[in-house]
């Protein structure tokens, strides 16, 4: 006989919105990344190529939070109770390295650019910046937008490659404007450069965050010993511990707690009262509270000094 598990959550995101948005990028940027490409290499631009080679991790991260989306849609299981949700941190982390690296990578080949100057083909060069920067706006508007409906950590990620991608385009544009006017061919690695530092600060802050969420460390909205001191406050508790906090995906948060409570309490009623207080206060609404008595259930010198002060 084939047993069912009952969720009083569903481990699943459905976020339409998201897929449609990212569909419509994804396409885009994969588009204007071929032509970037072939530009860079025909003006011989390296702000140009640098832009192409961020479009290009546009391109990857936006196939890996596509992945996530469709993974996140899928229902909890025996194996993944959780569902697929985290696969959209680990997304999120590996497109934010992406952008690390890329700007590494920019930064380097800027400085090898001042040793050994290149000539550029200007017109070129500003002409595909310019349609860039068209589309760049397009998809950044497209992506706030989606933000605004549905928050994603995935759909933030791939905000700030575009961002990025904006930053660049302008760049591209006065480089070469400023190369028009002066012929200093220099400005254009230190154009990049710049670029590269802007991308790399967006890529950093989008690995802490999903470090700190794959960490499981109390997300930074809440304060625990502020929960801890409301739990206690319930009727019946005396005492409250093993206490965890986390984040499973972008909104979606888990807490558990294990309570020593009075000999007079009904247990039932005050895992009712915890809970409710833990979905009212707070829009916590994953818990998992845990009744103990410290002469039943064996917790060391822990409970030892909880019954002494019981005394």
């Amino acid at each position: 006989m084939k047993s069912y598990d009952y969720h009083h959550l569903k481990h699943a995101k459905e976020q339409h919105k998201s897929k449609k948005t990212l569909w419509i990028t994804l396409i885009l940027t994969l588009f204007f990344t071929i032509v970037e490409i072939v530009g860079g290499l025909l003006s011989n631009s390296l702000a140009l190529l640098s832009d192409s080679a961020h479009m290009m991790s546009d391109v990857l991260a936006l196939g890996l939070s596509m992945l996530a989306i469709y993974l996140a849609t899928k229902n909890s299981n025996n194996k993944y109770t959780f569902g697929y949700l985290r696969f959209e941190i680990l997304a999120s982390f590996l497109n934010g390295l992406a952008l690390a690296v890329i700007a590494i990578g920019i930064f380097i080949e800027g400085i090898k650019r001042i040793i050994n100057p290149q000539e550029v083909n200007l017109p070129l060069m500003l002409t595909i910046a310019s349609v860039g920067l068209m589309v760049n706006i397009i998809l950044t508007i497209v992506l706030s937008r989606s933000m605004k409906e549905e928050n994603n950590l995935n759909i933030k990620s791939a905000l700030w490659h575009f961002i990025g991608d904006l930053l660049n385009s302008v760049g591209v544009i006065v480089s070469a404007i400023l190369i028009y006017f002066t012929s200093f061919t220099i400005i254009d690695p230190l154009i990049s450069m710049v670029i590269g530092a802007v991308i790399f600060i967006g890529g950093a802050k989008i690995i802490r965050e999903s470090y700190l969420i794959l960490m499981e460390s109390v997300p930074e909205k809440f304060d625990l010993d502020l929960i801890r001191r409301d739990i206690q406050s319930i009727e019946g508790v005396e005492d409250v511990h093993e206490l965890h906090l986390w984040t499973v995906t972008t909104d979606h948060f888990s807490i558990t707690a294990h309570v020593f409570i009075s000999k007079v309490s009904q247990p039932f009623e005050t895992v009712s009262a915890i809970t409710k207080m833990l979905i009212e206060k707070y829009g916590l609404e994953h818990s998992t509270i845990q009744i103990e008595n410290p002469t039943i259930n064996e917790h060391g010198q822990y409970g030892r000094d909880f019954l002494e002060g019981q005394t």
